[in-house]
């Protein structure tokens, strides 16, 4: 069962990477709103929240680790290999979980964590496909139904 959950959280997150490889760079800019976040600030938003997460239970996690502030507009290399950065932190950090029964500052359980983090990046990679259809930037539809084969990613 550990290595299952490990492995749920590498596949979510090649999932995210699959989503910002597909995506023109240009469009990264797109935003709904004046103040909302764009396509780039999603994704940087995903990282964020992964190291608030890690300083919080796993503080030596986040060594080397940059929040990447809003507004900043990063290449497509730089998001990934941010999001690839925290996503191997991550995955140290609920291998750790595993290890000891809990994650430091969340109840119930590692599981229900994992259940969390997914879900919380998966509303945003939704926001992040809406942006970009209603800018007309949707990403081919290959990527859209890619983005379901877990068995493949």
């Amino acid at each position: 069962m550990q290595d299952q959950l490990l492995e749920t959280w590498r596949i979510h997150n090649r999932i995210n990477l699959y989503l910002l490889a597909a995506i023109n760079p240009e469009a990264l800019a797109a935003c709904l709103t004046k103040k909302g976040r764009n396509v780039a600030d999603q994704f940087a938003h995903l990282h964020n929240v992964r190291l608030m997460w890690l300083s919080v239970a796993a503080p030596d996690l986040v060594v080397g680790l940059e929040k990447i502030e809003k507004g900043t507009l990063l290449s497509p290399t730089e998001l990934e290999f941010a999001l690839a950065a925290s996503g191997e932190a991550m995955e140290k950090l609920l291998q750790r979980g595993i290890d000891t029964g809990k994650i430091k500052g969340f109840k119930p359980n590692v599981t229900a964590f994992l259940g969390y983090v997914i879900s919380h990046e998966s509303h945003h990679r939704g926001q992040i496909m809406l942006t970009l259809k209603l800018a007309g930037q949707m990403v081919d539809k290959k990527v859209q139904f890619g983005m379901w084969e877990w068995g493949t990613r």
